[in-house]
This record gives structure tokens, C-alpha cells and sequence, in this order.
């Protein structure tokens, strides 16, 4: 079966690529480098062996997606990650959010429409809870307005996908994911932020390379334990799997609802002062790290519960912080040459 993955050369796209080829589904990947890099397609064939077919495509151009689509009809299933994730970036610039997270999303949904079926996995976040009420965060907990321009275009692609669903034969699923780090176990693929790291793990790895000085921690004045935010960092190998569980439930028509929607994480919350700790540990040396203000758009506290993804998919999240940053600093060291 042929399984088109958008932003495939990104971070969770790549490692979601490898767990599909390791399945045996053949791949088509589209990316437009934005945010990633060509190299990429090497590090994918050196894991499974094989390179997936690539096209180098800007999904806001609508017609070169309707044209991809009309020679590519033979499609089972799509997972879209293709988008703009960082929360800071889409604060100062909340109109190319809306274009590269939106308009991207529509165009190919507009062509999946034109099927007989089709299946659709999307690539969300637990930004759309907001700040919750109450930890950890069910799927049912409900919808905050909007923190931040990201954390809004994630929340509309939702809302749009539902009303496609319920007009049309595409059945799709939701997957809302909290903090992915980490990088394959070969060190092969992984995080390649372009410019400085808008996420704390690369921010952290490159920090300990000796690539930035020193690491600034947003706040240590919010009501948690030890005054810094906390986040559920859920190892990207075990998100990628997910993602092809969600995929064969949708192929094998396993799903109950046109669409579903599940959260992927941990289920644990681990403070940014105690994900420091942590890289400490496992790298063996000090970190420089100073506290600074706030950062707009940030939320305090975000943990899921994973009850639904446990029992329904029958999924469950196998590593711990430690391993993902262990695998995140192997992949450092590995690109500096270090």
C-alpha cells in the first residue's frame, strides 16, 4: 500500500517514515525544506534499507497539489504533518501560521474528497487543551481558547476535518501529541532545527555541545514544585509507532467514528528543571542555564492522560525521559562530528 506522508523529511515525519517502511508500506514523502533537510532520505535508507520516493513540494501552491494527487491516485492513506509548530514564531508572525498550517490542510483535503475513500491521519497537538482544569488531560477535557496562533491553527485544522469527514468518505484520526524528543536508537535521523532551536530538548542538546552558550529557562515563578513549566516528552520513536497503529485502524476499518481522537504522551509531567537533570545524568556533565521572563503563549502545567490510546490502539509509550535524551545527545554528538 502507498502512504503518503507530508513533511516527511521533518522530524516526526522522518521517524514515522522508517516505522512504515519497516511494515512494508511503500512511501511517497512530500516536503518543501523549510525545515529540513535533504540528507534526511540517506538516514532513512541506512535504518530500512530503502529510500522513499520524494517529491520537494510547497503545499501551499495549490495547484502542484492537485496536480501530485492526479498522478499519484493510488494512495491508501495520508499522514499530514506538514506545518509551522513553533509557538514563540507564531506569536510574531501569526499570518504565515495561518497560511502554511491551514491553507496546506484544505488543499489536500479538497483532493482526498474527490475519492472514493480515503484515510487521514493528523498530525495535532495537546495545545488545543489549552491550559486545562484538571491533570492529567483526557480527551474529553475541553477546548481552551487558543493560546497562541499555533496552538489556534491546530485547534481549526480539527474543526475542519471534522465537518470534511462528516460530507465525505474520508475517515480520519486526530492525534494529539504532547512533547516529542529524542531520536532514532542508530542516530541516524533526528532533530535537525534550522536557525536556534525554538524547543527545549535541542535547545538543551546543542547547549551541552558547546554550540550555545547557555540555556535560557522561561519563568521559575509558576505554580509547579519547582517554578518551571511542565511538559509530557514522549520519545518520537514511540510517536512515529503510533502513528502507524492509527493508520492500519483506519485501513483494516477498525474505527468507530468518521473521526477519532487520541493523545499521545507519557502520561507523566516532567518540570524544564527536571528534564535538565536528567541530560545531566545521562551526558555527564553541568549545563549553563539562566533563568529569564516568561515566554509569551506558554502554559504551565500539560500532561496526558493515555487511557484511550492504551486500550483502544492498544499503544502505550515504552521509553523513558532518560532514553529520549540519551538518543537526542547520541544524534548531537553524531552531527557535530563529536
Amino acid at each position: 500500500m502507498k502512504i503518503l506522508v507530508t513533511g516527511g523529511l521533518g522530524f516526526i515525519g522522518s521517524h514515522t517514515i522508517v516505522e512504515l517502511q519497516n511494515q512494508g508500506f511503500d512511501v511517497i514523502a512530500i516536503d518543501n525544506l523549510s525545515n529540513s533537510s535533504l540528507s534526511v532520505l540517506e538516514g532513512i535508507e541506512k535504518i530500512t534499507g530503502k529510500k522513499p520516493i520524494f517529491e520537494q513540494l510547497d503545499l501551499r501552491d495549490k495547484l502542484a497539489v492537485q496536480n501530485f494527487f492526479k498522478l499519484n491516485d493510488d494512495i491508501s492513506g495520508v499522514i499530514h504533518f506538514a506545518a509551522s509548530k513553533a509557538v514563540g514564531e507564531s506569536v510574531e508572525n501569526p499570518l504565515l501560521y495561518y497560511e502554511n498550517n491551514i491553507n496546506t490542510l484544505v488543499y489536500v483535503l479538497q483532493e482526498l474528497q474527490k475519492k472514493e475513500s480515503a484515510n487521514f491521519i493528523f498530525s495535532s497537538s495537546c495545545t488545543v487543551y489549552g491550559q486545562a482544569e484538571k491533570m492529567p488531560i483526557t480527551e474529553n477535557a475541553p477546548i481552551q481558547p487558543a493560546i497562541s496562533p499555533y496552538g489556534n491553527t491546530k485547534q481549526i485544522g480539527e474543526e475542519i476535518i471534522a465537518e470534511v469527514c462528516k460530507v465525505s468518505n474520508i475517515n480520519s484520526i486526530l492525534l494529539r501529541y504532547f512533547n516529542p524528543i529524542g531520536s532514532h536508537p542508530s542516530a541516524e535521523i533526528g532533530e535537525l532545527p534550522i536557525g536556534v532551536p525554538q524547543n527545549l530538548v535541542p535547545f538543551i542538546t546543542q547547549t551541552g555541545i558547546g554550540l550555545r552558550k547557555e540555556l535560557s529557562v522561561y519563568g521559575n515563578d509558576y505554580p509547579t514544585p519547582d517554578g518551571t513549566c511542565i511538559r509530557d516528552y514522549i520519545h518520537v520513536v514511540d510517536l512515529a509507532k503510533a502513528h502507524v497503529i492509527a493508520l492500519k485502524r483506519l485501513l483494516n476499518k477498525n474505527n468507530l467514528e468518521k473521526v477519532e481522537i487520541f493523545n499521545l504522551g507519557t502520561g507523566t509531567g516532567s518540570s524544564v528543571l527536571e528534564v535538565i537533570a536528567a541530560f545531566e545524568k545521562v551526558s555527564e556533565q553541568k549545563l549553563q542555564y539562566k533563568i529569564v521572563d516568561r515566554r509569551e503563549g506558554d502554559i504551565i502545567s500539560a500532561y496526558a492522560n493515555t487511557d484511550k490510546a492504551n486500550t483502544i490502539l492498544g499503544w502505550k509509550a515504552e521509553s523513558t525521559l532518560e532514553n529520549a535524551l540519551e538518543s537526542a545527545w547520541k544524534w548531537e554528538k553524531k552531527i557535530r562530528g563529536k
